[in-house]
């Protein structure tokens, strides 16, 4: 059985974008997500990126283009300018994070999440909206917000964003197969496409 490291945080509209595809994608082929949420901001350090306001305006404009063309072609509803954005994610990937160490499993919630953000103007870095969602996925929100407040989940993202940089997944979502990178949700019908063929992954020259 395949398996596909899933990195991601819950404030990036591309992780909005490519949640449901993705997971199509591992029904399909019988392949387990692991899903690591991480610091994209560590990341950016390491891949060179800059932070969304400090990009050139014609970057920022044309991204504007993109979310829209996106989110047309999946069906998903999104405000390219969410009333709470930009907005901290730590806690909301803590409690991916609390979710997995309880043994459940957190995608149900974190498609909420995203929709929180990207469709209903709510801001996820408020305890009682996540414990609303959570509610709402069917857990104790007080056990997991509990668990996400604890100084091992904040190592877990953290090991989580250093396995990405060691994998040069580059930025979010980042899906890797075999220790083959597959950076955007825009390549995920490159990465059913491996799936499908079985080839050896790429490597860097």
């Amino acid at each position: 059985m395949p398996t596909i490291d899933y990195y991601m945080t819950c404030v990036s509209p591309w992780t909005y974008l490519g949640h449901r595809p993705i997971q199509q994608v591992a029904e399909r082929h019988g392949a387990t997500l692991v899903v690591k949420p991480v610091n994209l901001g560590e990341m950016f350090k390491v891949s060179g990126q800059v932070a969304l306001g400090e990009r050139p305006a014609v970057r920022q404009r044309y991204r504007f283009i993109e979310l829209q063309r996106f989110a047309e072609m999946r069906g998903r509803k999104l405000n390219p300018k969410p009333k709470f954005f930009p907005v901290n994610p730590t806690l909301a990937d803590h409690a991916i994070i609390a979710i997995l160490q309880s043994g459940g499993d957190p995608l149900a919630y974190m498609d909420s999440v995203f929709s929180a953000v990207w469709a209903d103007e709510k801001n996820i870095a408020d305890e009682a909206t996540l414990a609303e969602l959570l509610k709402a996925a069917g857990f104790d929100a007080d056990a997991i917000l509990a668990r996400a407040n604890e100084p091992e989940t904040a190592a877990i993202r953290a090991r989580n964003t250093q396995d990405a940089v060691d994998v040069d997944a580059t930025g979010v979502p980042s899906y890797v197969l075999a220790g083959e990178p597959f950076w955007g949700q825009d390549r995920i019908d490159l990465l059913d496409r491996a799936l499908s063929s079985g080839r050896v992954p790429f490597k860097p020259l």
